[in-house]
């Protein structure tokens, strides 16, 4: 904005307050929630006129004109719009667009994308295509320069890398707020130069770097990573990780996802521990879409902050004020006062929190639980829907185990974790027959196979995983593997497993179920094999028939899709597949998965 404009518009918002010109819009008799001073206020007014709010009183009449539009309250909450401080919207297989559709009507008027996932996939070209059209929304869309593209180089490899040009390329978009998640801790706290030579460019231009320390240990490493620069982090998931980090002057973001939920065991910190909560954030990192359709957005992790003891004022702070103040833009959003953006929320219920009426940038967008206008359509390029590129015919052998061993053989096995990030390894007996090592039903052992869909290498790593609870003939396969995102099939027949990848290169990418070898669930999402044009609500449709597909595999566990996703994430403890191997993340090392 120029500075002309800005004179304008500051003369306009005093003329207003003023009574010297007429209101665009004034919602009369609300209870305030003013989240700037910890305070609820009855019979308040709000004056709105360009998008931006000129005045917050107990009378708004002299803002009102003849053409004002005027609506009651009835003594409703008037609340911030809701903001999401850290999230990957390829998590929820939709587009930019379609997210935002999905979200508004659940109160969300702002969000801080990380394209991480795109970007593993085209670079930065992916992450200028979501920059583009998330400057073509009615909310607020910032973006977070993805800083880790590779997550951890030397341990897999991605479709395209991101480095310190790049990052100080994208530093001088419109939309770009900072710089994303830095994921590569071991990188930080052992002084890589790339590492550092992104979060300089960040600090060079006044912006926000984005934390990822995924490590328990909060000794030297985790002071080493602090020093750096990183200024939040979401990846806590104990009470002793969000005072750490609020000691150290980061900001927790407690999370509550799909499949991450993370608040219930940090906000001790805040009601036990009785630490200032004005320093902590709340977020989603990763909402699948039909959590998105059925469930909510930040609505959802505010009822859920709320249930678990934070007074509702307190939890509304954590997901506007102090979101805004913590990106530096307290002075647009995070707060219904004058000059910021007229992004204002008309609840009935704190403790059941569900947006009655969402006004974004001053305009009335959606009202219960619907959206009330369209949004622009936005084209993706032919390059962008096709990136499955395996590079050979991939058949059963593939997927087989094989070793010289006779006998009892140790294999080194991947523990999924319900609902965390963190795995566990897990060294288990197992029998080898015939020089192949077979998975083992009864006691939850399945196969796990990463293939490099980039390059046409042809590369094929399989290994074991514990915790699926796969009883069946069956194969599950996605696109959607953090952080490269090559193509992962979990399974318990090498049939299946065949067969679920010649499906998911079929549909140009998605997510899809096999049993007895048919097709009995799928999502295609064609977009770098992350996300589908389709709305949110049928990609939910298409995605629960994923999930059905789990169950009647024998899989139980809350949302295993996106445990699935995160079990070639070579960032997070304790053990990973890469495309280039096993990886012991903890140690920073290949293993084998058949110790010899």
């Amino acid at each position: 904005m120029n500075e002309i404009n800005i004179k304008k518009i500051s003369k306009r918002l005093v003329d207003v307050a003023m009574g010297r010109e007429p209101a665009d819009l004034v919602i009369r008799n609300g209870r305030w929630v003013c989240v700037q001073s910890g305070e609820i206020i009855p019979n308040t007014d709000i004056a709105i006129v360009d998008k931006r709010i000129a005045y917050v009183g107990s009378d708004a009449s002299h803002t009102i004109g003849s053409k004002t539009n005027i609506v009651d309250a009835e003594n409703d909450y008037l609340v911030p719009g809701l903001l999401d401080a850290h999230m990957h919207i390829e998590s929820s297989m939709v587009t930019v667009t379609e997210f935002v559709k999905a979200v508004v009507p659940h109160g969300t008027t702002g969000i801080f994308v990380d394209p991480h996932e795109i970007a593993n996939v085209f670079g930065l070209k992916g992450v200028k295509l979501m920059v583009d059209e998330a400057l073509n929304q009615p909310i607020h869309v910032w973006v977070q320069m993805p800083s880790c593209v590779p997550s951890a180089p030397g341990f897999e490899t991605p479709g395209a890398t991101i480095g310190p040009e790049e990052v100080a390329e994208a530093m001088t978009w419109d939309g770009i707020i900072g710089l994303g998640e830095m994921m590569n801790f071991p990188g930080v706290y052992m002084s890589d130069d790339k590492m550092h030579a992104e979060m300089a460019e960040t600090k060079a231009k006044g912006k926000v770097i984005g934390g990822h320390y995924a490590s328990l240990d909060l000794g030297l490493p985790f002071h080493g990573y602090v020093a750096a620069g990183p200024e939040d982090d979401h990846e806590g998931t104990r009470i002793e990780d969000a005072i750490a980090r609020v000691r150290q002057g980061m900001k927790p973001m407690l999370r509550y996802g799909s499949a991450w939920h993370d608040v219930a065991n940090q906000i001790g910190a805040i009601i036990e521990k009785r630490l200032d909560s004005r320093h902590f954030i709340l977020c989603t990192d990763d909402s699948h879409s039909e959590t998105l359709v059925n469930d909510g957005h930040m609505d959802r992790v505010l009822r859920h902050a709320i249930k678990h003891g934070l007074k509702p004022i307190t939890a509304l702070q954590m997901c506007t004020i102090n979101t805004a103040e913590h990106f530096g833009l307290a002075k647009d959003i995070g707060m219904i006062a004058p000059g910021r953006f007229a992004d204002v929320l008309i609840v009935k219920d704190l403790n059941n929190f569900r947006a009655e009426k969402v006004y974004a940038k001053g305009r009335l967008i959606a009202e219960n639980g619907l959206m009330l206008s369209e949004l622009p359509t936005y084209s993706y390029p032919k390059w962008a829907t096709n990136s499955i590129n395996v590079g050979k015919n991939l058949t059963e052998e593939d997927f087989i185990i094989k070793t010289d061993i006779l006998g009892t053989v140790t294999a080194n096995v991947i523990g999924v974790i319900e609902n965390q990030a963190p795995t566990k390894h897990l060294r288990m007996k197992m029998n080898a027959v015939n020089g192949k090592v077979s998975v083992d039903i009864e006691r939850d052992i399945a196969k796990i196979a990463l293939i490099e869909r980039h390059h046409d290498t042809g590369r094929v790593q399989v290994g074991f995983v514990h915790g699926f609870r796969l009883n069946r003939e069956c194969a599950i396969g996605s696109t959607v593997a953090h952080d490269s995102h090559q193509m992962i099939i979990v399974g318990t027949n090498e049939q299946n497993m065949a067969i679920a990848a010649h499906k998911l290169i079929e549909m140009q990418g998605g997510q899809v179920v096999i049993l007895d070898g048919k097709n009995i669930g799928s999502v295609p999402l064609p977009i770098g094999g992350l996300m589908s044009c389709e709305s949110a609500e049928k990609v939910a449709k298409q995605a629960t028939t994923v999930l059905d597909g789990f169950k009647r595999c024998g899989c139980n566990l809350n949302n295993p899709n996106m445990q699935l996703s995160l079990l070639a994430l070579v960032v997070i403890p304790e053990l990973r597949l890469s495309d280039l191997g096993l990886v012991d993340v903890k140690n920073l090392q290949f293993l084998p998965v058949i110790e010899q």
